[in-house]
């Protein structure tokens, strides 16, 4: 557990004190381990307040527990946290297991076999495993290491879970050698992205066979934290969604207000609600509202679990209303015979996949029909691409370009709310337009004034 661990008590006065004083609370005690465990999570939170790398360790309170309670994680699930912090995540998760127990049995499987996480820092990593233990967990189950340092595609059916709670950390990035642990069409340096692969992969497939149990009733679920520029990205952003997309089903997008992680960063943030099983028909979107006056939160007004009370009294009736909104994506999608592209444009990636020299599975230890090895093919293609004429060349480029612009704009998530009022002060575009030109030709007429 100490692992890694730098140890910033140089008396060993004081380090007897502290000792002397965990001695004397009485860990049988429910009533102490409460006040104990109460206690921890205001340390936490003071953690999270300072300054250097404590904020990514912490995710709010109110954001953990909306998230857990509409998941709703019932006893025998198992319920992974892969980028777990000081383990807010999965202590929630046992608090809302744990009414769910009724017999010695029942204790047993939420004790061994039921909540897993996994951090790749030492301090979080040790404070999440003390975390856990004072609100109950008798033996936590946290792994230490990087949780993306595995090759996505050797993920089995034994290793998948049924729900994945997390916040895994934006705006990092990661070496190479994490990059070629995903697929080739899905490298990129950018940890978030990274994380959502992997939570994919993680999710147990409905049908598959379950350790000990019976197969799988219906596909893992999952509950995302997520940045914005997850949602509006494109390139190999786009692609991530496209596959999510197809074998998953999108189906809620919660928009929080900014400031919600202050002072951790400002960035808005958003909560994807996915499970197993596509492709995605109809996302629903819920916009949470700042209070009246306000403009955004901050570390001395953050955000409180009462303001989440619309949200979770929607969530089960699915109504438009000024903070909700559908968006029929099957009908954006178009068919999956007729994609919506032009003919000529890029293929998607599992086009794409289909070709013999450009798919990472296909069969490179044997000759063709003609003899010819894989490596012998792979340039007598290049050769060929190399060796077109210039002008249809160009001319695919043009169609490839041109279908890119209409395929990939289907998978930008960044929807605005289309029941939104102006603010007040707010303008017309038409008008910004007019007003600039104006104003551009007051400044012509007076330079025209300073020549004569």
């Amino acid at each position: 557990m100490f692992k890694g661990v730098q140890n910033r008590m140089v008396s060993g006065y004081l380090l007897r004190d502290i000792i002397n004083k965990i001695n004397g609370i009485h860990f049988s005690s429910s009533e102490e381990i409460h006040t104990l465990s109460h206690l921890y999570e205001s340390m936490l939170r003071e953690m999270r307040d300072a300054a250097g790398d404590s904020g990514e360790f912490y995710t709010p309170r109110p954001v953990v527990r909306f998230m857990v309670q509409v998941t709703d994680p019932r006893l025998g699930e198992t319920v992974l946290d892969p980028a777990c912090g000081t383990g807010g995540f999965l202590v929630e998760a046992y608090d809302h297991l744990a009414p769910q127990v009724a017999t010695p049995e029942q204790r047993r499987t939420l004790q061994r076999d039921t909540l897993y996480g996994q951090e790749a820092k030492p301090l979080p990593y040790m404070l999440a495993q003390m975390n856990l233990l004072l609100h109950g967990l008798e033996a936590p189950q946290i792994a230490y290491g990087n949780t993306l340092d595995r090759r996505v595609n050797e993920i089995g059916h034994s290793e998948r879970v049924d729900v994945i709670l997390t916040n895994p950390p934006f705006g990092g990035e990661e070496e190479v050698g994490i990059k070629a642990n995903f697929p080739p069409n899905m490298q990129t340096a950018e940890t978030a992205l990274l994380f959502l692969q992997y939570i994919m992969r993680k999710l147990r497939v409905a049908g598959a066979p379950v350790p000990g149990g019976k197969p799988a009733e219906r596909g893992g679920r999952a509950a995302v934290v997520v940045p914005n520029g997850t949602l509006f990205g494109d390139g190999i952003s786009a692609v991530i969604k496209e596959e999510m997309l197809k074998e998953f089903r999108l189906h809620t997008i919660v928009r929080l207000p900014q400031g919600v992680f202050a002072p951790y960063t400002d960035i808005p943030a958003n909560l994807l609600f996915f499970e197993r099983g596509g492709p995605t028909d109809t996302i629903w979107y819920y916009e949470l509202p700042l209070p009246e006056g306000r403009k955004k939160y901050s570390k001395t007004a953050p955000l409180q679990f009462e303001e989440f009370a619309p949200a979770l009294a929607w969530w089960n009736i699915r109504e438009e209303g000024p903070q909700a909104w559908r968006v029929d994506f099957a009908g954006k999608r178009g068919p999956p015979s007729t994609p919506p592209r032009r003919t000529g444009s890029r293929p998607r990636p599992n086009a794409m996949r289909a070709s013999p020299w450009a798919s990472p599975s296909a069969n490179w230890s044997r000759p063709s029909a003609r003899g010819q090895w894989p490596q012998g093919r792979a340039a007598s293609a290049l050769q060929a691409l190399k060796s077109a004429p210039a002008g249809p060349r160009a001319g695919r480029q043009a169609a490839q370009a041109e279908g890119d612009a209409l395929y990939w704009p289907i998978y930008n998530l960044d929807l605005k709310n289309p029941h939104a009022k102006p603010r007040a002060g707010a303008r017309r575009p038409q008008d910004l337009i007019a007003a600039m030109r104006a104003g551009e030709g007051g400044v012509l007429r007076l330079l025209g004034k300073s020549k004569r």
